[in-house]
């Protein structure tokens, strides 16, 4: 299991968009994990735009992150 598919809970150290294909708009969160590793995470516009560096956010194992 990778850590995108397992339960963690960290705070949202950077936010970033980019069109890596031409056509699709790409959001990503770089997550400070409680244990201090990063991840690099994609989300939904809804929950990028609703998010801000500093914001605790969380996943559940199989799950999708959100706000936590």
């Amino acid at each position: 299991m990778t850590k995108s598919e397992a339960a963690w809970s960290g705070t949202v150290a950077k936010k970033s968009r980019a069109m890596f294909d031409g056509s699709n708009l790409y959001r990503r969160l770089e997550v400070r994990l409680d244990d201090g590793s990063s991840i690099e995470v994609k989300v939904d516009r809804e929950l990028w735009r609703e998010l801000q560096v500093g914001d605790r956010l969380a996943q559940e194992a199989g799950g999708r992150p959100h706000r936590g």
